[in-house]
C-alpha cells in the first residue's frame, strides 16, 4: 500500500481514486469546499459529480492541502482547466519532491495556451506525467472495462505510474509522446461539441463520420506543428478519445454542443450545468493557438464562432461545407 493524493473531487478524481482505492493504495482526494467533502462523507456518494456511484469508504476527503500529500508517493492532478493554475501554486509548498505527478485534466490554459502539465511543471519544477484516453468517468467508477494511456518524457517515471493504477478493468498502455497524449485529449473536446451540435440539428451518422475524421485531422495538424508525434493521434489518447467524447450520452461537451443545435444559448446552458464542459472554454485557446502557428482549424474556428460570438449553428455547418475543394491531405 503506497500514498495516493487525488487533487481534485470532481467525477473524474472520484473515479481515479476509486481505481487506486481498488488497487490496495491509501487515497486522499483533496476539494476546495469542506462541508462538501463532508456530505460525501456522510452519503457515501459525490452526488453532484458522479451521481448514483456508492464511493468506498477507504477513500479519505480533506481539503487541507498539506494533510492531502503528506508522505504522497504519487499526486494525481484532476482539477478543471480554468482552475488549474491557483490550485497547483497552491500545492507549490506541500507537494513531496520525491512524489510521483501525473495529470489527468484535459484542457489548455486559456491565457498562456499551454498544456496543463507545461503550467504543472513551471510551477512546481517537477517533471509531470499525463494520463488521458477514452475513459468517461461514470464507467470507470462502476469497473466498465476501458484502456488508457500514460505519458512522461522519461519512460520509466510512465511505467511506475502504470503500475499504480492498472488492474483487471482499467488497462493502462505507456508513451513518451507527452505533447501527443495531452492535445488529444484537450482538442477533441471542441470536436465533441461541433458533434453534438449536429446531433442537435437532426444530422445523422454520415455527418458525424465526416466531421470526426476532419476533427481528427485538424487535430493531428495541429498536434505535429507543436511537436507531437503523428501517430498518437491514431492511438487510444486521439481517435480512441475522440470516438468516446463524440458519441457518447456520458460526454458533457457533446451534451452542451447538442443543446447549442437544437437553440438553446449558451448562457441558459452553463446555468444549468453542475459540471465542466471544457470544450467550452476551450476552443477559443485551440483557436487562437493554431492561428499563432499558421495551422486551419475550420471546424474549431466555427465551434468558437457558435459558443463565444452567437453563430447560428446552421449558418457554421453551411460556412463548413461551402469552403474551397481542396484535397483530403489539406
Amino acid at each position: 500500500m503506497m500514498k495516493v493524493a487525488v487533487i481534485g473531487d470532481g467525477g473524474w478524481g472520484t473515479a481515479l481514486a476509486m481505481v487506486l482505492e481498488r488497487n490496495g493504495h491509501d487515497v486522499v482526494v483533496w476539494g476546495p469546499f469542506p462541508e462538501y467533502l463532508d456530505e460525501i462523507r456522510a452519503t457515501g456518494e459525490n452526488k453532484t459529480y458522479l451521481p448514483g456511484v456508492s464511493v468506498p469508504s477507504g477513500i479519505q476527503w480533506t481539503s487541507d492541502h498539506a494533510e492531502a500529500v503528506k508522505d504522497a508517493r504519487l499526486v494525481v492532478l484532476v482539477v478543471p482547466s480554468r482552475f488549474y493554475k491557483p490550485v497547483v501554486e497552491s500545492f507549490k509548498p506541500h507537494i513531496p519532491q520525491e512524489a510521483l505527478i501525473v495529470s489527468a485534466t484535459k484542457g489548455l490554459d486559456e491565457e498562456t495556451h499551454k498544456r496543463m502539465s507545461e503550467v504543472a511543471e513551471g510551477i512546481l519544477d517537477h517533471s509531470i506525467a499525463v494520463l488521458s484516453g477514452p475513459s468517461h468517468a461514470e464507467e470507470v467508477a462502476r469497473g466498465v472495462p476501458c484502456a488508457v494511456t500514460i505519458a512522461a518524457d522519461d519512460h520509466s517515471i510512465a511505467e511506475q505510474i502504470q503500475q499504480f493504477f492498472v488492474n483487471d478493468t482499467f488497462r493502462v498502455y505507456t508513451l513518451d509522446d507527452v505533447i501527443g497524449v495531452e492535445l488529444g485529449g484537450a482538442l477533441k473536446n471542441v470536436i465533441a461539441v461541433a458533434a453534438g451540435m449536429g446531433d442537435g440539428m437532426g444530422f445523422g451518422d454520415n455527418s458525424k463520420a465526416a466531421l470526426m475524421t476532419r476533427g481528427l485531422a485538424e487535430i493531428t495538424r495541429l498536434g505535429v506543428a507543436l511537436g507531437a508525434e503523428p501517430e498518437t493521434f491514431s492511438g487510444l489518447s486521439g481517435i480512441g478519445d475522440l470516438m468516446v467524447t463524440c458519441m457518447s450520452r456520458h460526454s458533457r461537451n457533446r451534451g452542451v454542443g447538442e443543446r447549442l443545435g437544437k437553440g438553446e444559448t449558451l448562457d441558459e446552458i452553463m446555468a444549468s450545468m453542475k459540471m465542466v464542459a471544457e470544450g467550452v472554454w476551450n476552443c477559443q485557446a485551440a483557436k487562437e493557438l493554431a492561428e499563432e502557428l499558421g495551422i486551419p482549424v475550420p471546424i474549431t474556428e466555427q465551434v468558437n464562432a457558435v459558443v463565444h460570438e452567437g453563430k447560428d449553428p446552421r449558418q457554421a455547418v453551411l460556412d463548413l461545407m461551402t469552403r474551397a475543394p481542396k484535397p483530403e491531405g489539406e
